[in-house]
């Protein structure tokens, strides 16, 4: 098949791989703009830009699709479907009407329960016991199009990096599967039931509140790592937890129960494992406790 391909970070790289090993003509591809970064704020491409231009593919990175010579351009590529996987515009009728089979999204959960923009953070946040990814025909709703298959993964205790990773993999894999033969794969409509939204993360929402349940805030630890990252403030320091784990264990929220750095929840208590200052790379606790005090007793925020 003739394909555009309409992705922008890491979760959207492995099936325009895929796609293309499986023998589909890549017609183009469209990406968000190259953003600054690093300390010299020089422009850098998204991960799927830079994956298009190692393999000598055509990229365009328009701020908007609803410009009509935008979609003009977009017409001429006379394409059988655009793939989309986490793209980041919205898709004005126009791109969507285009392509001969219309526009197909990678989408990491198994609609209906979490359509927007941060599935997998909300799925562990909410403490699903398995996720997975969807194909799904695209309209002009948040995610409600019909669906094409699906692929069921376990949450297990893993971060939304790591299950970021595993479902992009299974996204590729099944994208190819439904693109070599469509005819196996009809659209068949999501249930009006079950439906959820996975709003976009606030960063604001990284602060760990110690007055809730023990396995909440654990949960709180996984669906941020990577990005932004759990946090607490101890002395006017900030520290990222970046793994814990829940313990049974009697303490006021927000106090350190030992020397170890076990803190009291709303019910029971977490603690970190891996951890993260500010400026500072990653490190065990028993790293971070032998060069800097934080004694029983004492309270964080």
């Amino acid at each position: 098949m003739r394909i555009v391909y309409m992705g922008t970070p890491d979760f959207a790289v492995p099936a325009l791989g895929a796609l293309a090993r499986a023998g589909h003509e890549i017609a183009a591809v469209y990406s968000q703009p190259p953003r600054p970064a690093g300390r010299g704020k020089a422009l850098r491409p998204s991960p799927v830009h830079a994956k298009a231009e190692e393999m000598g593919v055509e990229v365009r990175t328009p701020v908007s699709l609803k410009d009509a010579e935008v979609q003009a351009a977009f017409a001429a590529l006379e394409a059988d479907v655009a793939v989309v996987a986490a793209y980041g515009l919205i898709l004005p009728g126009a791109i969507l009407d285009a392509p001969r089979f219309g526009c197909m999204n990678i989408h990491a959960s198994l609609l209906p329960r979490w359509r927007g923009a941060a599935p997998i953070q909300r799925a562990i946040l909410a403490g699903d016991n398995v996720t997975g990814v969807t194909i799904m025909d695209m309209e002009a709703g948040l995610d409600t199009g019909p669906m094409r298959a699906k692929h069921v993964t376990p949450v297990e205790g893993k971060t939304a990096g790591e299950l970021t990773q595993e479902l992009a993999g299974a996204g590729a894999e099944l994208m190819v599967e439904v693109l070599d033969d469509i005819a196996l794969h009809p659209p068949v409509p999501q249930p009006e039931e079950g439906v959820t939204y996975a709003a976009k993360i606030d960063k604001a929402e990284a602060r760990i509140d110690f007055s809730r349940d023990a396995h909440q805030v654990e949960r709180q630890v996984r669906a941020f790592n990577p990005f932004p990252g759990a946090f607490f403030e101890y002395r006017g320091e900030r520290f990222r937890i970046l793994a814990a784990h829940a313990e049974e264990h009697g303490g006021a929220a927000g106090e350190l129960l030992d020397n170890s750095l076990l803190i009291g929840c709303g019910h029971g208590a977490i603690r970190p494992t891996l951890i993260q200052r500010a400026s500072k790379g990653a490190m065990s606790v028993g790293e971070l406790l032998r060069g800097y005090d934080m004694p029983a007793g004492s309270r964080i925020d």
